[in-house]
This record gives structure tokens, C-alpha cells and sequence, in this order.
């Protein structure tokens, strides 16, 4: 059995484009059936605002995996100086149930994340004239700061700004060397003017409330951060990764579902972005939101495409079963 950390990650390294290819081939898996992801459960105990959830998956196709992965996020860490999210992956050989690694890190996580994100970019792109492009990021914790390099290792030159905000303050080392970046004192700074806008808080409480650009891409990664007064805006171009997860636990989707009458039937889905085109279906001053829950496959996918990288260059640690 394989081991890897969060070093043996980074020297393995982190390819954008590599990684964004992994999350297409698992959308595809999905488009085939040929996968199988229960509705996670939420461990909740004390404190309401922690939980530790249990996302079990299998994906066929050219991964023929199965797995879970265990991740814990504590908002209160981040004051105790203590990282948010603890994550730990077990992947079994679907043929024999056989353990063939323990990945324990949340990097692993906050990669599948922004590999999602990216998935949704790089179809976005394609029915978009994107030149000189402005991305907003609000919340700058590590998240934040792989969307950042996710949306640099994707779009390269094409960016001409990056504002990023976040309630605590940014370290500017984070990006010395690079004049695209600006930190910001407001997220409506970050908002008001990008072409992509990215939520990567832990808010509980949402505060976004204004007109978005015409035509520009939000990702609603942190699911708890716009006021259902935006929703005339966003209501024809509504995507999630999955209905049935992403309606639930007090989410923005479930909010508008409640308050604004939104029904699966309103919404895309990562399949209609990767098989149907539907982002070319869009009007192109249409505002459009992808609202991810997270899905295990995709962890799975993640976490499959860095053990047979490990195997072949020898990364992390094989222990005995």
C-alpha cells in the first residue's frame, strides 16, 4: 500500500491542465453511469459549525476505483492559527477491494477543488471571446490561493487582473513578481469589474448582493455567500455538480430553492457542461453561477491520478498491508 502526504504531493507536483483532464474523464465515467457516490453524511458534534464528512465513491472507466474520503473542517482553526480542513483518502482496488493507498492531506482536497473550477474554465473559454481578463477572488486562505494558481495556470497571459480579498489581512510575499495581482480592502472591489469571480470563504452568512457583470463566470465554491436577491441575475444560466448534494445544508442553491422557487429542472450540470455544451447555449451578456457541493468521484479521480504517479516516480511510501 502507498502512502503520500501533502510533501510528497508537491514533489510529485501540481499540472492544471493535467488535472482538469482527470475531472473531464470522471464527468464522463458519470455520463456513462459507470460510477456510484451515496449522499454523504455529515458528522456533527458540540459546536454546530464543525463537521467531519463521510464521502464514499466508485468510479469505473480507466480508474476502476473505489475509496472515501474522511475530511473534518473546524472554521474555528484558522483563529488558533490551525488549517481548516484535515482530509484523509482511502483508495481500494474496485476488482478486489484491495487498500491500494492512504493520501493524508488536504491539499489532495483543495486540488480536486480548484480542478473543478478549472473544468468549468476551460469550457467557459471555449464560448467566450476571453481576453484581458479579470478575476476576483474573495477569501484567500488555500483555496483561494490554488484557485489563483489554477486560474494562472489555465488562462496564462490572458489574465490582466487578479483582485483578491479576504476579512483577514493578505500576505503580499504570496505574490511577489507578479504586478496582476492587487489585494483589495472590499469584496465588492474584487466583484464589481471580473470577467470571473470566485467565492472561497467559510462565511455562514451571505452578503453578495449586487448586479454581476454582463457575461461574466461566478464560482461559488463556498456555496454560502450570495443573497437570493442576485437570483433574477443568475436564474437562466444556473449550474451545479450535483442537485440532490448541493441542496441541502443551508446552501445558496437550497435558499433559492426555498425563497426563489428554483428546481432541479432550472439547473445544469457538470454532464451538460462537458457532453451537452451548454455554456454555448448561453446568451452572451448572461451572467451564469456553477455551485459545486463536491463530489467524492471526483476525489477518487484526484486521488487515483496521484497514486499511479507515485508508483511511477517513486514518491511517498509503500508499506505492507
Amino acid at each position: 500500500m502507498l502512502v503520500l502526504n501533502e510533501s510528497d504531493i508537491k514533489k510529485i507536483g501540481i499540472d492544471w491542465t493535467a488535472l482538469v483532464d482527470v475531472i473531464e474523464e470522471a464527468v464522463l465515467c458519470m455520463n456513462d453511469k459507470d460510477f456510484a457516490q451515496p449522499l454523504k453524511p455529515y458528522l456533527r458534534f458540540r459546536n454546530p459549525k464543525n463537521r467531519i464528512i463521510a464521502m464514499p465513491a466508485f468510479l469505473g472507466g480507466n480508474f476502476n476505483k473505489a475509496g472515501i474520503k474522511w475530511i473534518a473542517s473546524f472554521p474555528g482553526n484558522i483563529q488558533n492559527g490551525i488549517p481548516r480542513a484535515h482530509s484523509v483518502v482511502i483508495l481500494n482496488d474496485a476488482d478486489t477491494g484491495e487498500p491500494l493507498a492512504v493520501i493524508n492531506t488536504a491539499l489532495l482536497s483543495i486540488i480536486r477543488t480548484a480542478s473543478v473550477s478549472g473544468l468549468v474554465i476551460k469550457h467557459f473559454k471555449k464560448t467566450r471571446e476571453l481576453a484581458n481578463i479579470r478575476i476576483g477572488i474573495t477569501g484567500m486562505g488555500p483555496i483561494g490561493y490554488n484557485h489563483l494558481k489554477m486560474c494562472m495556470g489555465l488562462l496564462g497571459d490572458r489574465i490582466s487582473k487578479i483582485s483578491v480579498y479576504d476579512i483577514r489581512p493578505v500576505n503580499p510575499a504570496l505574490f511577489e513578481g507578479d504586478d496582476r495581482v492587487e489585494i483589495v480592502s472590499d469584496w465588492t472591489k474584487a466583484y464589481e469589474d471580473a470577467d470571473i469571480f470566485i467565492t472561497c470563504t467559510v462565511s455562514d452568512a451571505a452578503y453578495i448582493d449586487q448586479q454581476p457583470k454582463p457575461g461574466s463566470l461566478h464560482l461559488n465554491v463556498s456555496l454560502r455567500d450570495y443573497k437570493t436577491t442576485v437570483y433574477p441575475w443568475f436564474k437562466d444560466a444556473m449550474l451545479v455538480d450535483d442537485w440532490t448534494e448541493v441542496c441541502r445544508e443551508k446552501t445558496d442553491i437550497e435558499h433559492m430553492h426555498l425563497q426563489c422557487g428554483l428546481t432541479e429542472a432550472d439547473t445544469r450540470s457538470v454532464i451538460d457542461i462537458v457532453k451537452n455544451d451548454v455554456l454555448a447555449c448561453f446568451k452572451p451578456n448572461q451572467p451564469v453561477m456553477f455551485n459545486p457541493m463536491g463530489m467524492a468521484i471526483f476525489d477518487i479521480a484526484i486521488a487515483t491520478h496521484y497514486y499511479n504517479l507515485g508508483i511511477t516516480t517513486g514518491a511517498g511510501t509503500l508499506v505492507d498491508n
